[in-house]
This record gives structure tokens, sequence and C-alpha cells, in this order.
């Protein structure tokens, strides 16, 4: 119904423009408006008839929705209703149908006197009567209240043809209840004094309907009346804006005389205008020519004008292609311009214009922009505010841009020239085309020995009087009017009077004309450089670190040597000396005490092998001497004697450092043949030495393992193992005394071999540690163990921290605390179940890196330990400095704790001093039950080593844990064996 309303409403509407856009029916209509009651009277007149009018316009419609619901009705109830009755009822409406629209008609056609008389308003009611009551006679005749399927397609046709019809006539209550009242009260009062079960329903229902539709009826009538006395209000005022308009038209006339005597003056205004304008055509004409004067020359001089309105940062800008490689378009500062600036000049730009807006000073600056196509230009600009507000604040600022790239190339090429000029090492003079010097460099004075002020306007003469070297001079000068270019030695003579030998290079400068306009001339002191060939041919053949020959003159002069026996047939040994253990050396102290020490070896070797052939730095600490004609008994003295000198102890700064090494000697022509055998060969006993520990000599034999060959086949199959999975993980339980239960655990690297078998890190963590193995194999393990560790806190059976062993050269790395954090996120694993060890060499390191790292583990949460406690450069100082939750007594301190009470007070010490620094203590190699027994009495947090359990698979940790889980905390430490 609510539907209906507005439909109707949109309808009304139409309808009323409709009428409006009609012109008035008659004049006798119109209203005079010579008194208020005509008007009242004659606008109730109107709005009479515009109603009665809307009513017969509105009637169409309605009945033929009639006429349609009466069609529809019909074919429902044909078969089950009385067909003569239906037929009968379905021919009344059709009739009333034709005589309706008969009467609509003759109302359009009748003039509106005709139109106000009654019987016109009487036969629309009486029609709608009948219409009414034929709809409602449809419930009461001709559908049978036993049929339900029927009766309640019946009742929704004509209810609906009812409720719009209503709607329709809902402007005018008159004609709505003469519809209304015939189709809804008879039916309803039939419906409801019916006693089958669903008629009394259906009355309700049309009760129900029919008071809805009352109030709806209510609303748009009223809507309607309102809209109806609104139209008709308008029109009057229309009638009154007429009047008005009429009088305007009188006051026109008026005017017309007066605009008669306004042309005349405009006549005589257009003389002189006509005049004026001719005056300002040749101004226009002159300003054109100066401004097309003014356009050339800014063209020529490609400067770019610009204008920046500050308040909405517009710029505008001329040459823009010339000068940004951009289109002529309006620009922003901010956007366009300022974007381009090259950002280390940006804040000369930015001062330069706040302190001419602040203190007007003048705004000239030199920046890069860069172009449209990619590269910087260097441009200069000019500029002023020229509008500013009440404030002093700038408001507009116009200026000039041009591109200075050239210049200041062509400056910059002047400012290197300068600098060569001056900078150089040769001696560069300028001469005039009659010879006289203008100009000279430093260095001209510093090999000379004359200042330029004694030798600048003076011709250029030489201070030696050697013949030959004035005989030079003169064949230089003939050589140059001919050949422009002389070069050659000459023998000169400084302020001093000493000689030097000086290479001199001439050059002619002409002009376009061919004209001589200047001579440029470069010596240098040949003295100088041969010196400096010397010290070079020096550096090619020794060591820069201890002066000793070096590997190139080391190889020449053993080849030579090798020849030379061979042809006298006499004997050569070679001995290789290689330092122990200095690379730990050098990375905990540093390169600088590193180089020191090797300093002071070489001074030791060189006083001991004064008469040797030659003693060479063979690499970083391997050295190597050649000895002619020595026995073996003499060579075995004389390598004792070396590692004797060499391990006596040696001052660094404020500390003593007692350094050993090994030493392999090969001779000739014993085994070797050739020189290249002889260094290879005391190669291979020099590894063997310090395979057997270091600190002492070996001779070379064919028996002697071949430990090189063998370490390459180990590193090469390393690099096979971490690409085909053969390292695995062990986990070494810890055993925490506090609660007697294992809660932790070490990760273990394990090598399974396909041809060797389990191999121990010890065999091969070294050569990965050489090779930059280390990196990717402690990542691996680092992985491994997160993911186990992870797995048994999500699945079972206990969380367990794991403690996985760092190399230094993973902490060095810049982003190792960034790969730990993306390993633990990676595994899901909590930051405070992964331990770190650390070794004491690595936190006495000095680097960034380290420190960096280190602080970022431990802001991520994981625990970090020192491992081997005590055994390296021990020093408190690094247990403040970082971030240290756990000491790791070494193993050496444990095992002889029954027999060494110096182990047992350092063991009680460092569990003392770790407990009151807020640290735990972990003690390894725990193989003994009085070593535990001890341990506990002195508050050690956990202990590990064989005692507990060896190291154990992952399969095998797992079953332990799992035992551990199932009979509680265990009462003996026994019960972890495995």
């Amino acid at each position: 119904m609510g539907c209906a309303g507005v439909w109707f409403a949109k309808w009304i509407a139409v309808t009323w423009k409709r009428h409006d856009s009609r012109p008035d029916p008659a004049p006798w209509m119109r209203p005079s408006m010579t008194g208020s009651e005509k008007d009242l009277s004659t606008a109730a007149v109107r709005q009479q008839l515009r109603q009665l009018d809307l009513l017969f316009e509105c009637a169409r419609l309605p009945q033929w929705l009639v006429m349609l619901a009466a069609c529809v009705v019909s074919l429902l109830i044909w078969r089950d209703g009385s067909q003569p009755l239906v037929l009968g009822w379905l021919m009344m409406i059709c009739m009333l149908t034709l005589l309706r629209i008969r009467v609509a008609r003759c109302y359009r056609h009748s003039s509106p006197e005709q139109r106000l008389r009654p019987h016109w308003s009487a036969l629309f009611y009486l029609g709608n009567a009948f219409s009414g009551l034929a709809m409602g006679l449809v419930h009461i005749l001709l559908v049978p209240v036993d049929t339900f399927a029927v009766q309640s397609a019946a009742y929704a046709v004509t209810t609906g043809v009812i409720l719009c019809v209503s709607i329709i006539y809902a402007h005018r209550f008159s004609a709505f209840f003469s519809f209304a009242l015939p189709s809804w009260l008879p039916p309803t009062l039939f419906l409801l004094l019916q006693d089958d079960p669903t008629s009394p329903y259906w009355g309700l229902m049309g009760t129900t309907l029919f008071c809805c539709m009352l109030l709806a009826a209510a609303f748009i009538n009223r809507s309607a009346r309102r809209s109806l006395q609104s139209d008709i209000h308008n029109e009057a005022l229309l009638h009154r804006l007429n009047e008005a308009h009429q009088q305007a038209e009188a006051l026109n006339i008026q005017l017309t005389g007066e605009i008669q005597h306004r042309r005349q003056a405009e006549q005589q205004l257009r003389n002189s205008h006509d005049a004026l304008e001719h005056r300002v055509a040749q101004r226009t004409t002159e300003l054109q020519q100066t401004q097309a004067r003014l356009s050339m020359a800014l063209e020529a001089s490609a400067l770019g004008l610009w204008d920046w309105d500050l308040r909405t940062d517009e710029v505008h800008h001329s040459h823009l292609q010339e000068i940004f490689g951009l289109p002529d378009t309006r620009l922003t500062m901010q956007g366009g311009l300022k974007p381009r600036v090259h950002p280390e000049d940006v804040e000369r730009v930015r001062a330069a214009l706040i302190a001419h807006f602040k203190h007007a000073t003048p705004y000239c600056v030199e920046y890069r922009v860069k172009h449209q196509a990619g590269h910087w230009v260097w441009v200069e600009d000019n500029g002023r505010a020229v509008e500013r507000d009440s404030a002093r604040r700038a408001l507009r600022m116009i200026g000039t841009r041009r591109d200075i790239t050239s210049r200041r190339q062509h400056h910059e090429q002047e400012r290197l020239a300068a600098t060569v000029f001056e900078a150089t090492s040769d001696g560069i003079f300028v001469l005039d085309p009659q010879r006289r010097i203008l100009a000279v460099n430093q260095a001209f004075s510093v090999i000379t020995g004359y200042a330029a002020n004694d030798v600048v306007g003076k011709a250029l003469t030489s201070a030696s009087t050697d013949p030959d070297t004035l005989a030079t001079y003169a064949r230089m000068r003939t050589t140059l009017l001919s050949h422009d270019r002389w070069e050659g030695e000459v023998q000169e003579q400084r302020r001093s009077g000493e000689r030097y030998l000086q290479w001199l290079q001439l050059t002619v400068v002409r002009n376009g004309a061919g004209d001589i306009t200047h001579y440029v001339g470069f010596f240098a002191d040949r003295t100088i450089n041969r010196q400096t060939e010397e010290q070079l041919r020096y550096l090619a053949n020794h060591d820069s670190l201890t002066q000793l020959a070096n590997r190139g003159l080391f190889t020449r002069t053993l080849a030579e040597a090798t020849g030379q026996a061979r042809a006298h047939g006499t004997g050569l040994a070679l001995l290789h000396i290689d330092l122990d253990r200095f690379k730990n050396i050098n990375e905990t102290l540093g390169h600088a005490q590193a180089d020191a020490l090797l300093r002071q070896v070489a001074d030791r070797l060189s006083a001991a092998l004064s008469d040797a052939l030659i003693l060479a730095r063979f690499s970083a600490d391997e050295f190597v001497v050649v000895q002619q004609d020595m026995t073996d008994n003499a060579l075995e003295q004389l390598a004792s004697r070396l590692l004797q000198i060499l391990g006596e102890p040696i001052r660094l700064g404020d500390n003593d450092l007692i350094i050993s090494a090994s030493i392999g000697i090969s001779l000739f022509p014993g085994e070797a043949r050739n020189s290249l055998q002889l260094i290879n060969q005391a190669n291979q006993a020099m590894q063997h030495a310090k395979h057997l520990g270091g600190n002492g000599f070996q001779f070379y034999s064919a028996q002697l393992p071949t430990r090189s060959t063998d370490r390459l086949h180990l590193e090469s199959d390393l690099r096979k193992a971490l690409t085909d999975d053969q390292l695995q993980v062990h986990y070494q339980p810890k055993l925490h005394l506090a609660s007697n239960s294992i809660n932790s655990a070490e990760a273990l690297v394990r090598w399974q071999h396909p041809t060797r078998g389990m191999l121990l890190p010890g065999e091969f963590i070294a050569i990965a540690e050489e090779t930059g193995l280390i990196l990717p194999l402690g990542e691996k393990v680092l992985r491994r163990a997160c993911i186990q560790a992870s797995q048994w806190l999500h699945t079972g059976p206990l969380a367990v921290r794991v403690a996985v062993n760092l190399s230094v050269q993973q902490l060095r790395q810049p982003h190792f605390a960034a790969l730990v954090a993306n390993i633990l996120t990676d595994t899901g694993l909590p930051s405070h179940l992964l331990e770190l060890e650390l070794t004491e060499s690595m936190l006495l390191e000095h680097s960034d890196s380290v420190a960096d790292n280190l602080a970022a583990l431990r802001q991520l949460g994981v625990e970090l330990a020192v491992d081997d406690f005590g055994t390296g450069y021990s020093s408190l100082a690094y247990l403040k400095r970082f971030p240290i939750r756990c000491l790791k007594i070494d193993r050496a301190f444990i095992c002889e704790l029954d027999e060494q009470p110096g182990d047992t007070a350092i063991v009680r010490a460092i569990i003392a001093m770790a407990h009151s620094m807020h640290m735990s203590v972990v003690a390894e190699g725990v193989e003994q039950e009085s070593q535990l027994a001890f341990l506990r009495s002195q508050g050690c947090d956990e202990v590990q080593g064989y005692l507990i359990s060896k190291p154990l698979p992952t399969d095998a940790f797992t079953r332990l844990l799992q035992q551990q889980s199932q009979a509680g905390t265990p009462s003996q430490p026994s019960e972890t064996l495995s």
C-alpha cells in the first residue's frame, strides 16, 4: 500500500503539471485581483474545477483495472462457480466500463462552464459506486466459500485491484468512499457472518486492510490538497509578477529617451577612443618590437626566467626543455623542482632562500639539479622577492636560472690542471715565444733549487758550463723550430752546484694561425728515479715486514743453487720453519702484535743463520732457509738450536709470549730431484712434525704419511658432506644437580663419512675453519638443533634447552644475530631454549661486529655461555662487558680434582665468582662419582660428562627424555646413564 501511495503521488504531480501547462479555460476564471473576497471565490472555483478535472482524468485507469480484474477473476472461478452468473457479471462490468469511458470523453470535450454543472459529479460518483459494488459482489455471489484455492486467488486479485483504485482516489475523500465502501463493506459483512471455518478470517483481514487503507488515504488526501492549494497560490503570484512586468515596460519607454541622449555622448567618446586606440597601437607595436628583441636576447643567452607564487607554490618557468629537459608546463616548487635538487645542495639552497626572505640578502646560489635524461646539471639562480604581505612574508619571487655546467666543467678542468701543475713530481715551466720563463711549478724549485721569483721573466739558459750540455741546448733549439717537440737527457746543475742527470721534454704551442705562442717544458730528476728503481727492485725481492728475501727471490735463488749443486756434485738442505698456533695468536692479540712477533722471529733467525745461502719468509708464518754441504747430524743440531732460540720468551708490549715451531728438512740430491720437489718435501716433513704435536723437526722420507693430500681429500669430502646430508647432530645431556634431572643438552656435530666411518669434530672442524666451510656447517648444526629442540617442546616428551658451539668466524658476520632470529622464527623455538657457547678468545676480540652480535643475541633472549673457561686468556673484564649467563669449567680442571689441590681451589673459585656475578656454572668432563660429589657440595649448577651420558643420537636422547618423563625426577644420576 505504501508503494502504491508513492506511485500515486508521482502520478498526481505529473497530472497537475499537465493541467498547469494548459491555458486558463475562460477569461472569467482569471482573478482580477481587485479585492480579497473576489480572489478567494475565484480561487475556490479554480480549485473545484481542477479537482473535478483530476477525478475524470484519474477515472480511466481505475476502470481499466476493474475490467482487468473481472477478466482474471472470471478465468479463476469459471470451473467452480455458476457460469451464467459469472458471464452476466462480466458483461455488466464491461458495459459499466464503456459507459464510464464515454462519460469521461464527453466531460473532456465540455467547456469549463459546463463542467461545473452538478450532473458531472453525480455521474462520476454513481459510476464509482457501481464499480466498487461490482467488485464487492465477487465475494458474495461468485466465489464458492468451500474451495480455498479458488477463494484465495480470487480474493487476492480483487483485493489488490480495490486497494490500487482506492489509493488512486484517495486525493478526494468523496471519490474514495464512493468506491471503497461498496467494494469493502458488503463482502466484509458477508464473510464475517458466514459459519464456515475460513470466511470469518477473510472478513477480519478485509476489515484490517480497510482500516490501513483508510489511514493511507487520509494522509494522501491531505498532501494532495495542500499541494493543489500551493499551486493555485503560485498562479496568483505569477499574475502579480505579470503586472509588475507591465509596469517595468512603462519605465523602459521612459528610459528610451535618455538612451538617445547617451548615444550622442557615446559617439563623442568613440571618436576620442579611436584616437586613443591609434596611439595605443603605436605603443603596442613599439612594445612588441622591444619584447621581440628581449626574447631574442634571452634565447641567445639561454637564460631561464621563473616566477614563483609562494601562496599556490606554482612556478612559471621558461627554457624548461633547455635546462631540465622538461616540456613547457606549469610546475610546483615542492612537487616539480625541489625533488630535482641534488641531496648535497638542498641545505645550501634552503639557507640562501631563508636568508633572502628574512634579511633581504641577495639570492644568488649555484647548485646541481637532475636533468630528465638522468644526469646532473649545474645551474645558477638569481632572484628576489617582489611581493610581501603586511608581516613582510614573501608572497611572490621572480628570478633567472641558467645552465652553468660547461662553465663549472671548464673551471674544474682549470683547477685540476693547476693542481696537477703544482702536485706533479716533475718540474714544469712555461716559456713565451722569446723563451723567457713565464711560470714554474713547485717541483721545478725543489729539483733545481731556484725559487719562482728568481727565474720568472728571465731567458731559459743552462746553469751548467759543461760543453756537452751547451751543445745539447743548441740542438734542442734547432729541433724545436722544425719538429715542435724535443726530448732527451741533459746534464744540469742545481743552485747548490750539485750536478744531476735530467730528462727534459719540450713542446711548442701554436695558435690557429700557426704562430708560436708558448713553449711547455717537463723534466725529471733521473737521480731520484734510479734510487726509486733500486728501492722497487729491493721491494720486489724482499718481504716488507721482515726485510727477508721473499718467496720469488727464494725460488729463483734455490733454482740456481740446485743447478750449481748438480753441476759441482754438492748437497743442499732446505729447512721449512712454521710457527705453531700462530693463527690463534693473530686472532687473539691482533695483526699489529702478530706482525711484531714475526719481525722478532725474523731477527732471531737472521742472527742464528748468518752463514745460510738464503733465508726467506715463505708465507704468513712460514720461513725457509737453505744450507750447503751439511751432514744430517749438523742439520739436527741446527734444527734443535733454532727451536731453542725460537722458544725463548718474546716481549710484546707488556706481555711475554713463548712460542714454538715445527721444522721440516729435505735434502738435495737425496730424495728431491729439483728445487720444486725440495720445497714440497720440506713442507710435508714440516706438516708431519706439526701433526706430532709441534715444537720439533722431521727429515723427509718416502715413508712419511701424505697429510697434505689427505687433507685435500678430507676438504673435498667435507664440501660434499654439506650437500649430501652426511652431518649428524648428537646431544650430550647436562644433569641439573638441584633437581637431579636433565633439562638441557649440548649439540655436538658428527660426520658419518662414507668410507672412514663416524668422524669427531676434532678431525674436520679445523679444516672447515681454514676453508670457510665453518659458516654453512655452523648454520646447518644450529638450524638442526633448533628444529629438534622445537620438536621436543611441542610434541614432547620434555622441553630441553640446547647449547650450540659457535666459531669466531660466525660471530664476525655482521648479520649473524639476524640469522639466529630467522632460525628461531622458522623453527618456532623460544629464544630462552637456545644457548650459544663462546670461547674466551672470541670475547677478547676487539671487533664491532662481535660486540653488536652479542648485544643483539642477548636482546633476542638467547642465552650466552663461555666454553672452556680458565684455559685461554682469561680476563674478568669481558665478563662485565658482555651479557654472559653461564661459565663452563674446562675438563682439564675436572679430570684431576682428586690428585691436584690446585684444581680444586680453581674450581671452587670459579663457582664462587660466577654465582657472585649471577651466572650459572656447568662442569665438563665429569667421569667419576667423587668429582660429581665434590661439584654438588660446591653448588655447581649442572654437570656433563660420560658419568652422566655420552653424546647420543636424536632417537636415543629422545628415549632418555621419555624414561625421565615416565619415571619422574630420577633419584640417582646413574638412572640417566646410557
